[in-house]
This record gives structure tokens, C-alpha cells and sequence, in this order.
């Protein structure tokens, strides 16, 4: 019997959720990490945004730096037994 693995909650939606309310596109994002000592390029951001790759930490912690925001913000609605009563 095959079995398929379940794939990784991602946070990919709040990525984009947060890039966007901060009002940066992906280039002007990925620009102002550079300057942060983050070597970071748009396609792979982009990847973030979309599930295909796991975010790297470092980039994560510059990110709360630059939104300002909580680590529970990239994480909120991805526990499923979190909206359980």
C-alpha cells in the first residue's frame, strides 16, 4: 500500500499576509533583507510565500524586526487544535 506523507503546515499565507500589510512587494522585501545581512533573492522568498520551501530562522527573525510583529504572528492559524473546544 503506498502511503502518502502529509505535508508540513506552512506559513506561507502569512508571509504574504504581513509583506503585504507592511506595504512591500517581494523585491523591495528581499532588498531591504539584503541590507540586513540576509542573502536572500525574490524566487526563494516567493517560495516561502508558496510552500515550496521552509522558511530559514534568520530570515524569520529579521522579518519581526522589520514588521514590528510577534513570532505568533507567522504562525497564527496553523495549529489545527488550536480553534478546538
Amino acid at each position: 500500500m503506498e502511503q502518502k506523507l502529509r505535508r508540513d503546515c506552512n506559513m506561507g499565507k502569512n508571509l504574504k499576509q504581513l509583506r503585504k500589510k507592511n506595504g512591500f512587494s517581494q523585491e523591495k522585501l528581499c532588498a531591504e533583507l539584503q541590507r540586513r545581512s540576509c542573502d536572500i533573492g525574490r524566487t526563494t522568498y516567493e517560495k516561502y510565500e508558496s510552500g515550496e520551501l521552509n522558511i530559514r530562522i534568520s530570515v524569520l527573525i529579521q522579518l519581526k524586526k522589520l514588521y514590528n510583529c510577534t513570532y505568533d504572528d507567522f504562525f497564527a492559524g496553523l495549529d489545527p487544535d488550536e480553534n478546538t473546544s
